[in-house]
């Protein structure tokens, strides 16, 4: 629910720190995967886990996070095996707040108000839709804040500021800012600019702003929390775990977050 998210947002606030949300795609390498990785980087020190809902087209992200999905998707691993993925995971005793990064395909096939229904259900607490503009959102939002959840709109460098000010208009828990005009993937540095989109942003709306697209060292982390609330790992990460010896993608997941947690 939401102000799982709240929370969460607002405790790293009051202690001063930068909010660390790792990306994880449901599925890779495998769901025994994703069931041990999401609770190793929660005792690393996450804030908030994005869970990846595999989609065979995911124009916002790069080659990394396209992998994984396609892996995904191969084994399987759809819209329900990642609500039953979910369910699992707040059996297991995750408490931090689970946000679902995925595509508006599926939610449509899916339907939107069970959709609705079944997130709130499983323990999702928001969804990010790279693909659905705010201003086409209405029917999804309306269904989800029945439930308690939301949408956290995401902004790009070239977003107007008719598009900003629409963007935070509708934004839950937290406004998502792109570092670059592109797609996921991490790099060896974030653009210079990206303090600036921040403050654009920040003109218009109370909630906390993540940066993500780009973050994978601890340096990141460090630079995106002198002008924002929250770093959005996701393409790092999934290299680490994708590169893990058979049976170390938890533990090897949950160091990466650890070194970027420290970032303070």
């Amino acid at each position: 629910m939401l102000d799982r998210l709240e929370s969460a947002l607002a405790r790293a606030r009051d202690e001063g720190r930068t909010a660390v949300a790792p990306y994880v795609t449901v599925g890779f390498p495998s769901i025994e995967d994703t069931l041990a990785i999401i609770p190793a980087i929660e005792q690393a020190g996450a804030d908030v886990i994005e869970l990846g809902v595999p989609y065979s087209d995911p124009l916002a992200d790069g080659p990394t996070i396209q992998a994984a999905s396609y892996r995904a998707l191969t084994g399987g691993v759809d819209t329900r095996v990642c609500l039953e993925t979910t369910r699992r995971l707040r059996e297991a005793g995750v408490s931090l707040p689970l946000v679902f990064m995925g595509y508006y395909n599926p939610i449509l096939r899916y339907g939107i108000a069970a959709y609705a229904a079944d997130c709130a259900e499983a323990g999702v607490d928001a969804l990010i839709i790279p693909d659905l503009p705010p201003d086409e959102a209405g029917e999804l939002r309306a269904a989800l804040e029945q439930h308690g959840l939301g949408i956290v709109s995401m902004l790009a460098p070239t977003s107007t500021e008719e598009r900003i000010v629409l963007g935070c208009e509708h934004a839950r828990g937290f406004v998502y800012c792109v570092s670059v005009t592109g797609v996921t993937g991490a790099r060896s540095d974030l653009p210079d600019d990206f303090p600036e989109f921040v403050t654009r942003v920040r003109r218009h709306t109370q909630l906390p702003v993540g940066v993500g697209f780009g973050i994978s060292e601890r340096r990141h982390v460090e630079r995106v929390g002198k002008v924002a609330d929250v770093a959005v790992v996701g393409s790092a990460l999934i290299n680490v775990i994708d590169s893990a010896p058979p049976g170390e993608a938890a533990s090897r997941a949950g160091a990466f977050v650890r070194e970027l947690a420290a970032a303070q």
